[in-house]
């Protein structure tokens, strides 16, 4: 069955708050939801939003609807993606990324892997996070950061995608680490990585749609917790994110548009943690945590 993608073409500012309006209407329903540059000089950007062909008319319906107060000239447009893996093909042929001490490449660059490198092979998939993006790459920087400058017994990665980012933590150091996704797909393809990266044992993926997983208590509390997500779904789970964090542990956030940064800081700061920095990546944040 085809997927359909309903888009609006607009500015860099009214695409974030068309982004920030369909989060708001369809919370952690299972639609894909982003926003995407198409010309920089011009400020074109698009925000979408994805769906199968069979839940089209009522997303259409749903999304005219939260549209036509803010947005009355907004125009719904329609595209049929075609069953390609277009994840796979758009990355094909992208350079290694390297972010910190990282080296994030594919099976055909591991000639590129230099001598110090810590290496992580991921190949162009059906989960997000290859290294190219602004939050996973500004996550590789801070994990690093933070793994060597403070005690790190065990991690959680909410929002695994690839797994890159959980591999990352146990390339570093030997301790365990929780890999959830909502996503099925997402899970087997983050554990399908962890073998490729050589990790026999150490990481565990789970399939988990909220925190009421039995996952979480079983592993946690967690000296580190990164999620590299959406900004809404992360203001939205702050207080229960920061009740699997242990003292005087950090948090590491990212999947935020810079001009989201404020908001996120505010929820976080709510839950009575510490805003340590922010690093900035392609109009993208990644901000680091801690409880004092």
């Amino acid at each position: 069955m085809s997927e359909i993608r309903l888009y609006v073409t607009t500015t860099e500012s009214k695409a974030e708050e068309i982004l920030d309006l369909l989060s708001a209407v369809f919370g952690e329903e299972d639609f894909a939801i982003g926003t995407t540059e198409i010309d920089e000089k011009k400020d074109i950007w698009e925000a979408s939003i994805y769906m199968m062909a069979e839940d089209e008319a009522e997303v259409h319906s749903r999304v005219e609807d939260a549209l036509k107060a803010s947005f009355p000239d907004a125009r719904l447009q329609r595209e049929v993606i075609p069953d390609v893996d277009w994840v796979v093909k758009s990355l094909e042929g992208l350079k290694p990324v390297r972010a910190g001490r990282f080296l994030v490449h594919g099976s055909h660059d591991r000639d590129k892997v230099r001598p110090g490198d810590i290496a992580i092979e991921i190949d162009a998939g059906q989960a997000f996070g290859t290294g190219h993006h602004g939050t996973t790459a500004g996550c590789l920087e801070v994990i690093d950061s933070v793994v060597r400058s403070r005690p790190v017994r065990n991690a959680l990665d909410i929002g695994t995608g690839s797994g890159v980012l959980a591999i990352a933590v146990r390339k570093l150091r030997n301790i365990p680490v929780l890999a959830t996704d909502i996503d099925p797909i997402a899970t087997k393809v983050a554990a399908e990585n962890v073998r490729r990266n050589g990790i026999a044992s150490g990481i565990v993926t789970r399939t988990a749609p909220g925190f009421h997983s039995t996952a979480f208590s079983e592993h946690g509390p967690f000296d580190l917790i990164i999620a590299n997500i959406l900004a809404r779904p992360l203001i939205r789970m702050a207080p229960k994110l920061a009740t699997h964090l242990a003292p005087g542990g950090s948090v590491i956030l990212s999947g935020i548009l810079a001009g989201q940064r404020w908001k996120v800081i505010a929820a976080y700061s709510g839950a009575r943690l510490r805003h340590v920095r922010t690093i900035w990546r392609n109009g993208w944040v990644t901000i680091h945590f801690d409880r004092p």
